[in-house]
């Protein structure tokens, strides 16, 4: 072991670490004072009580166009016994928000007038006292207490400020966050061109994630320049953020065990290091220090550790110093789609797509890589498993935090089953129409995942190009032999070129099938049970080449994408998938077949109005010209229903 790396000394469970956390920065409602008027106050957390200066209304107000009288003058009145009334005299007109004249107390509506001449009228009912009047005071009253501390202002709230007038709101300091990004590998996007972007280097977007987190949750970001690793130069920046007055400083990476990983070096030389290392995941690596009574946390290196870290420690101790309660999301009880293992001792955090199928919410987990921002942005929900829990089981019913709003998941449409790049054009195209109400969620578990996902009523519609080895047909037999109890249609969505994929100028000369066979050649291969894998396996037989011989047959990848970008990395020679993949990644491609990729929808959903969208938009002009633009495919069946 190399002797620089730091240790993890004793790793803390979430809930002990964050009593930690607020026992060593105990004070809530901290922040000083400061004044903002009313239309700059949204989002802000009140300092103190606010009381109303004046009433609103501070005058009776008419609240009806019509006749201000004294209601005792028109006691009597009935249709056989009108009675009249003088304007000037004992009626005076009034519009709505009128002060009423002295002397009156109610508004008769203009709707029930009967005039006579200019100056005088009758009416056929009596008024009561008040009648169509806003009293005095009727909204806010002079001194009375409009909202509390701790209370954080809305956009309504404005209104009863200005209201009660009250044109200096006090609010609470925001906390001011300094962000100190670290790591020599990191690179500034706004000043270098993507094309110089050399392997190695590392596009620095984690301060930004911060900063925006920062302010959601009320605080104050500034961001200094990314810093190369080296522990005076990180010191210093800690240093002078504390001197300056930061209320929290986050040092950005560098908090794990690695052993150019300094942040617990400088805290240790600095203050007092209280935390390092928490039993969750995501999120283990962080780091919790305080330098001159100042906070000082290290924060994890990959993002969505970075991003859970933020929300379980630095968001809530924000609050805490606003005095107000820790921000809570939305949940909702799901039920999962496939068993999701997890570690005893270990509190995980798991990103989920969701669904409304029949009458539950399904979750299927994503993948759980610290490092893929893009597991957090696609997820619907979280569902933590806690520490004392060896995973869930299939079909359990779990509590999810929801990333998006309910009523977006009721409308979602669950796709699984095999990639194709089309369905992110189907999604974005979805969106683009119908004011953006139906969405596409999709699983890739390859063809027969999909069709078993259907059987299992975990999702809508299943994406499938299953070759039948025996007549050439794609789906029916595959449809008929997991589905034989589920009416359904097939429906069909593209025709589409599969291939070799390889690297520009096809170095390795790779020609056919049979090349993989080489020795030479490292292949990327699909998962078992994909639509890619059997019609590989099929090749293969036909040419009496056996699996085991082949480099890297066992190596496996769940989508086209992730293939290609194998081969573009280096990792592989060669992968089969579709020209579309090869396309966008500038690969070059040998065809090998075009195949037919459906749709396999259970009837019961076919008049399911997200659906009838999606069948809809399948056909338009739209997305059959974006689907062409991408190379590869042909949507000259595009929904049509296949027969069986």
């Amino acid at each position: 072991m190399n002797a620089n790396r730091n240790v993890y000394l004793k790793k803390r469970t979430l809930d002990e670490a964050r009593r930690m956390l607020f026992e060593a920065f105990s004070g809530f409602g901290v922040m000083a004072t400061e004044h903002v008027s009313p239309d700059a106050a949204v989002g802000r957390v009140i300092a103190g009580p606010v009381f109303a200066k004046v009433s609103s209304p501070n005058f009776h107000a008419a609240a009806m166009d019509g006749i201000a009288v004294a209601a005792a003058d028109t006691f009597g009145a009935a249709e056989t016994r009108p009675r009249t009334l003088t304007i000037g005299t004992d009626a005076f007109w009034v519009n709505t928000g009128n002060p009423l004249p002295e002397g009156t107390d109610a508004v008769i509506m203009i709707e029930n007038l009967n005039p006579v001449d200019d100056r005088t009228l009758t009416i056929e009912a009596p008024a009561f006292p008040w009648q169509y009047v806003r009293k005095m005071g009727e909204d806010i009253v002079a001194t009375e207490l409009l909202f509390p501390r701790g209370h954080r202002i809305t956009p309504y709230c404005v209104g009863a400020l200005i209201g009660g007038g009250i044109f200096q709101v006090p609010v609470r300091k925001k906390p001011a966050v300094t962000i100190l990004p670290t790591g020599s590998e990191l690179t500034d996007w706004r000043t270098v061109p993507i094309e110089a972007v050399r392997p190695g280097q590392v596009l620095e977007s984690n301060s930004f994630v911060l900063w925006g987190l920062i302010r959601e949750w009320g605080g104050a970001p500034s961001r200094r320049e990314p810093l190369k690793d080296d522990v005076a130069a990180i010191s210093r920046a800690v240093s002078d953020a504390v001197d300056e007055g930061a209320d929290i400083v986050l040092t950005v990476g560098g908090s794990s065990a690695g052993s150019e990983d300094f942040t617990r070096t400088v805290i240790d030389a600095q203050g007092e290091v209280l935390i390092h290392g928490v039993t969750i995941m995501p999120g283990k690596p962080i780091l919790v220090g305080r330098v001159k009574g100042t906070p000082v946390i290290g924060m994890p290196g990959y993002p969505v550790s970075m991003i859970v870290a933020f929300e379980q420690f630095v968001g809530p101790l924000i609050c805490r110093m606003l005095g107000v309660p820790e921000l809570q999301r939305p949940r909702v009880t799901v039920e999962t789609t496939r068993k999701i293992p997890s570690k005893l001792g270990v509190e995980e955090f798991v990103r989920v797509k969701l669904g409304k199928v029949g009458d539950r919410i399904v979750a299927t987990a994503l993948p759980r890589g610290a490092g893929s921002i893009t597991t957090i942005t696609d997820a619907d929900g979280i569902i933590r498993i806690p520490n004392a829990v060896e995973g869930i089981r299939e079909h359990e019913r779990v509590t999810a935090e929801l990333l998006r709003p309910l009523s977006a998941v009721e409308n979602t449409l669950v796709v699984v089953g095999s990639h194709d790049n089309t369905l992110d054009v189907l999604a974005d195209q979805l969106r683009a129409g119908h004011d953006g109400a139906v969405t596409l969620s999709s699983t890739h578990v390859g063809s027969t995942g999909g069709l078993l996902a259907l059987k299992r009523g975990v999702c809508h519609l299943a994406g499938s190009h299953l070759l039948d080895t025996g007549d050439g047909s794609y789906n029916v037999s595959y449809v008929k032999r997991f589905l034989p109890d589920t009416p359904v249609r097939i429906v069909n969505l593209v025709l589409r070129d599969q291939g070799l994929m390889v690297a520009r100028g096809n170095p390795k000369g790779i020609r056919e099938i049979a090349d993989l066979a080489r020795g030479d050649v490292r292949f990327i291969n699909r998962q078992g049970g994909s639509g890619t894998r059997i019609l590989l396996d099929y090749r293969l037989g036909q040419l009496g080449i056996d699996p085991a011989g082949i480099p890297g047959y066992d190596t496996e990848e769940f989508t086209h994408m992730t293939v290609a970008a194998a081969v573009l990395s280096g990792a592989a020679d060669v992968g089969l998938g579709i020209y579309a993949a090869a396309k966008a990644l500038h690969l070059d491609f040998i065809p090998v077949v075009t195949e037919q990729y459906d749709l396999i929808i259970p009837e019961i959903y076919l008049d399911w109005p997200p659906m009838k969208v999606l069948l809809e938009t399948i056909v338009s002009a739209e997305f059959k010209r974006r689907v062409k633009a991408l190379g590869g495919y042909s949507t000259r069946m595009t929904g049509k229903g296949i027969e069986f």
